[in-house]
């Protein structure tokens, strides 16, 4: 890693949805400090995300929780190397909140700022030195698995991916959280669901699993949760629903195991020596999924790594970690890059595209307060404050188990709900 004149530590923000998070860590990965605010009771009464009450409560609490990880590291901001935040995707208010403060403390300090993609993120975790003990070399495969993402990645370097499958429909986590709703469990659902599913016959329905056996590794899940409200529409007693929670989470860890089991013939092809399956996102906590994926990945001949729960879901840790991984690549970003509610990883630019960090000072200046970051004109997703009503009806959760992921299909802002 270059020298930084005494620079040893990166702060990491997070305001992607309604998780505020930041992190401080050191060079070499090591965590120094952490911290996330759960928005639930803010939320909880409307049954799913409302992206202005996000971007406020983001506001209130983001500057001293950056002071707070920043005392509890012992670290100054004479001491940072750089500061990363999530710019996309996610809900534009929140994001709007995590850029531009992040950016305000890199000019204020005169050093680089990070524009770290939140999947990016996510799949970069697998490569945190104390998760991984540096194993997790490239390629490797990564099933990203939230509220609102289901993905089958080849991580081939920072800023170079190729999507393999993904959801025709529904997330995974979407469809637990609606499966949840439909059996009364409120929101968000995922932990409860997998709860009730303890006390359940996984057998006792033969629901379906979409796509299964079927070539590549596209997932489906809106038929699965079709079936399961013709089942509730009928009626079930206290142990049918136990049962019928069970049948579906068994009925979907059938269909990841198939999925990722066709990913990584996939990237086997392609990379040979690829060997690794890496799980994030919310939905990676579930310990059911945990362990379908765990033997279908020994089946194949890979290592399974999954993140601890509280670096599955939203999380600064994971952003700082990527803003490391750009900077010892040299790369930082300008003042002038807007948040993105909609960022493919296939926008990203690899190392020969992005910006080397001896050109960023050059870059202009950050957009006044008076316009913190418009909208680019191939961005023409709604400001969250402008639709804050969460999703009602037959879409009501935005998030799965402990993952708030705002993202709606595969990389669209979540509208309304989250």
């Amino acid at each position: 890693m270059a020298d930084r004149s005494g620079k040893r530590a990166v702060l990491g923000i997070e305001t992607s949805c309604d998780e505020t998070a930041a992190a401080v860590l050191d060079l070499h990965g090591t965590i120094l400090a952490e911290t996330v605010i759960s928005q639930f009771a803010d939320h909880a009464p409307f049954g799913g995300v409302v992206p202005e009450i996000a971007a406020r409560v983001h506001l209130r609490y983001l500057p001293s929780q950056v002071a707070h990880v920043m005392a509890q590291a012992g670290i100054g901001m004479q001491d940072l190397a750089g500061v990363a935040a999530t710019t996309g995707p996610g809900l534009i208010g929140g994001l709007i909140v995590g850029c531009q403060f992040a950016k305000g403390l890199a000019l204020a300090a005169d050093i680089p700022f990070l524009s770290i993609n939140h999947l990016e993120a996510h799949a970069l975790t697998a490569r945190l030195p104390s998760l991984t003990g540096g194993t997790a070399d490239f390629p490797y495969l990564l099933l990203l698995l939230s509220g609102g993402h289901s993905q089958c990645i080849t991580v081939r370097g920072v800023g170079r991916h190729e999507r393999l499958g993904g959801t025709v429909d529904d997330a995974v986590g979407e469809a637990f959280d609606k499966v949840a709703k439909l059996l009364g469990l409120g929101w968000p659902g995922g932990p409860a669901l997998e709860r009730l599913a303890q006390s359940g016959d996984p057998n006792a329905y033969p629901l379906p699993r979409p796509m299964l056996r079927r070539p590549g590794c596209d997932f489906s899940f809106s038929g699965l949760k079709t079936a399961v409200a013709h089942l509730v529409a009928a009626g079930l007693t206290d142990q049918a629903r136990a049962d019928l929670a069970a049948s579906f989470q068994h009925a979907v860890t059938d269909v990841l195991a198939d999925r990722a089991t066709h990913a990584m013939r996939m990237i086997r092809e392609r990379h040979p020596q690829a060997d690794l399956l890496v799980i994030a996102g919310g939905v990676a906590a579930n310990t059911a999924i945990r362990s379908a994926l765990s033997q279908a990945a020994e089946r194949q001949g890979f290592r399974l790594l999954a993140p601890p729960g509280r670096l599955c879901s939203d999380n600064a840790v994971m952003v700082a970690w990527a803003g490391i991984e750009r900077l010892r690549l040299g790369l930082t970003d300008g003042m002038d890059v807007a948040p993105r509610p909609r960022w493919p990883l296939s926008d990203l630019a690899g190392p020969s595209l992005a910006m080397p960090a001896r050109d960023a000072a050059t870059r202009a200046a950050p957009h006044s307060g008076d316009d913190p970051a418009p909208h680019s004109g191939d961005d023409p997703a709604p400001h969250g404050g402008d639709n804050p009503a969460p999703r009602s009806g037959d879409d009501p959760a935005p998030r799965s188990g402990d993952d708030p992921a705002p993202h709606s299909g595969d990389d669209a802002q979540r509208v309304g709900a989250g």
